[in-house]
């Protein structure tokens, strides 16, 4: 006796329920008809569709990675920055030394010196016997501690052993001429960073219990070298 066509039989002759047109060997075989599929249809994409798709994802590609690029260089030297503030912060107030951070804007260098009472000294850290270079494309373009702006030259920040930064405005450009600003708000120790140059002076009126904090500056030695005659480091010239 014979059924129609989309059958599975078996070697005793007997009928898959589920078959879809292609004779099986044996019962053991029935598993293998269930997954032929009965029609010789197929579902894709063309040539044509798969290069218009590469095509846009090439022009998405093209305008998004040169911005993904700049962005990345600025704002991971920005991050750079602020850790090293706050790596200098903590280091100043666990060995209770004042430490400063030079910051040479024509040769886009900075190191850190250690202060002891009116003299320099560099650091025992050999990771910072020379100074480190900014990333080539990537400079300084101004630098404010207080109201003294500086866009040229060496500037020196201070880190105070009870935990306070001088205040300080530092602007970096990359190569492009985009720009990126990081602060340091003394009176609350916050470091900000913006893409834009800052609305609002950080260095807000300081109360006095806290200048006599600041002051401390003066008897080590911190107001004098950070303004001028500052020691170089090895390889500073």
């Amino acid at each position: 006796m014979h059924r129609a066509s989309g059958s599975c039989y078996s070697e005793m002759g007997g009928i898959s329920e589920t078959g879809r047109g292609i004779p099986c060997a044996s019962r053991e075989s029935r598993r293998s008809c269930e997954l032929i599929p009965s029609s010789g249809s197929s579902a894709g994409f063309t040539l044509l569709e798969m290069l218009i798709a590469l095509f846009l994802l090439g022009g998405v590609l093209a305008v998004i990675l040169p911005r993904m690029s700049f962005e990345e260089d600025l704002r991971s030297t920005g991050r750079k920055l602020v850790g090293l503030l706050r790596t200098f912060q903590g280091q100043a107030a666990i060995d209770q030394t004042p430490l400063r951070l030079y910051l040479d804007l024509d040769q886009g260098l900075y190191w850190m010196m250690v202060v002891e009472g009116k003299e320099e000294r560099l650091p025992l850290d050999p990771a910072w016997k020379l100074p480190r270079p900014l990333p080539e494309s990537i400079r300084l373009t101004e630098v404010s501690i207080g109201q003294d702006k500086r866009m040229s030259g060496r500037v020196g920040v201070t880190f105070f052993p009870n935990g306070r930064i001088e205040p300080v405005t530092m602007y970096l450009m990359d190569d492009k001429s985009h720009l990126l600003g990081v602060a340091v708000d003394s009176l609350t120790g916050a470091i900000r960073v913006s893409d834009e140059r800052f609305d609002l002076p950080l260095n807000r009126l300081i109360p006095d219990r806290v200048k006599i904090l600041l002051k401390a500056s003066t008897q080590t030695g911190a107001d004098g070298a950070a303004r001028g005659g500052s020691p170089s480091p090895r390889g500073v010239q």
